[in-house]
C-alpha cells in the first residue's frame, strides 16, 4: 500500500476520499474506490485521483504539475457556457491539457463534446494517453508546442477553445519552479501566443474561455481583437480579499458589450471550507454560470 504522505500536494488533508482543492493548491488522498483491474498500467510515479465525486478517474504525476483549483473551475466555466447552446455536438480544443483532467471534467459534465487537447510535455503527455484510454470515449490528445501557432498543428476550427495557460512570461518574476512544474508555470513565447492560438483556432460565433491571473486581464481583453462580448468572472479567495484570478469569456466577431459578474467567492470567513456554490462545482453538481 503506498504510504498516505507521498499522495499530498500542499496541505495533509483528507476529506469525502477524493481532493481538497485549496487557491492554487490540490491535496490527494487515496482512493477508497480502486481503478478497476482493466485500467491501463499507469506510468511510474503516477497517483490514482478522482474528481467530480468519483465521476471522473485519472492518474496525475508524483512530481510536477496536477489539475487543482484552476483547471476545475474552467472545466465548470466551460459547461456553464455549453448550458447555454442546444447543440448536440459540441467541438472543444484545451491548450495545455496536462494529464487530460480538465478535458475529462468538461466530458463528464456534457456527454456531447468531443475534445482534442494539446500538450507540450512528453511525460504529461504520455500520463494524458493512459488517462484518456482509460476513460474511454472520443477524446483526444496531441503532443505539440502551443508556441508553434494554430497553423502548425493542421487542425480543423472548433466551437470551444479553452486553456489555463502557464501564469508568467518572464522566470525573472518568481522563485524558479520544479523543472517538472516549469512548463505549467512559464510560457516560454508569452501569453499572446496562446491568445493567437485560441483565436485562429475557434469558429466564427464560437467561444473561447480561458482562467489566468487577475492581473493579466487587460493583456487578455486587448490580445483579442477578433473577439468581443466579453464575460468577466472575478474569483476571490475571501470576500474581503482581491480577485486572484479570472474567468474571461470571449466570443469570436462578438458584438455585445462586455458584462462584469459578481465574483466567484472560494471560501466563508477566514476558514479553509469552501462556499457552498464552490463545494457545489466542484462535486460536478452545478456549473458555473455567465449570468
Amino acid at each position: 500500500m503506498l504510504n498516505p504522505l507521498n499522495f499530498l500536494y500542499g496541505l495533509v488533508h483528507a476529506r469525502r476520499g477524493e481532493f481538497v482543492l485549496y487557491p492554487d493548491k490540490i491535496a490527494t488522498v487515496p482512493d477508497t474506490h480502486p481503478l478497476p483491474e482493466t485500467a491501463l498500467p499507469p506510468p511510474a510515479d503516477a497517483l490514482p485521483t478522482t474528481l467530480l465525486g468519483g465521476r471522473v478517474r485519472l492518474w496525475q504525476p508524483t512530481k510536477g504539475y496536477r489539475i487543482g483549483m484552476d483547471g476545475a473551475l474552467l472545466a465548470a466555466g466551460a459547461a456553464g457556457i455549453l448550458a447555454e447552446r442546444a447543440e448536440r455536438a459540441v467541438s472543444a480544443l484545451e491548450l495545455g491539457c496536462g494529464v487530460g483532467g480538465v478535458i475529462l471534467s468538461l466530458g463528464a459534465r456534457c456527454p456531447q463534446v468531443r475534445a482534442v487537447g494539446i500538450e507540450r510535455d512528453a511525460a504529461t503527455f504520455a500520463l494524458t494517453q493512459v488517462n484518456l484510454a482509460q476513460a474511454g470515449g472520443d477524446h483526444r490528445a496531441i503532443h505539440g508546442d502551443i508556441g508553434a501557432g494554430y497553423r502548425a498543428f493542421d487542425l480543423p476550427r472548433f466551437d470551444l477553445v479553452l486553456s489555463n495557460p502557464p501564469y508568467f512570461d518572464d522566470p525573472e518574476t518568481l522563485r524558479a519552479p520544479h523543472e517538472l512544474k516549469r512548463p505549467a508555470w512559464i510560457a516560454d513565447d508569452g501569453l499572446q501566443s496562446w491568445l493567437d492560438f485560441a483565436q485562429a483556432a475557434v469558429v466564427d460565433g464560437g467561444e473561447i474561455v480561458f482562467i489566468h491571473r487577475a492581473e493579466r486581464l487587460g493583456d487578455i481583453l486587448s490580445g483579442l481583437p477578433k473577439c468581443g462580448a466579453f464575460v468577466i468572472r472575478p474569483i476571490q479567495p475571501f470576500a474581503d480579499k482581491d480577485a486572484k484570478r479570472v474567468l474571461v469569456r470571449a466570443k469570436r466577431l462578438g458584438k455585445a458589450p462586455l458584462r462584469l459578474l459578481p465574483p466567484l467567492i472560494l471560501h466563508d470567513d477566514g476558514e479553509r471550507k469552501h462556499t457552498p456554490e464552490v463545494e457545489a462545482i466542484l462535486r460536478g453538481e452545478a456549473e458555473l454560470g455567465w449570468r
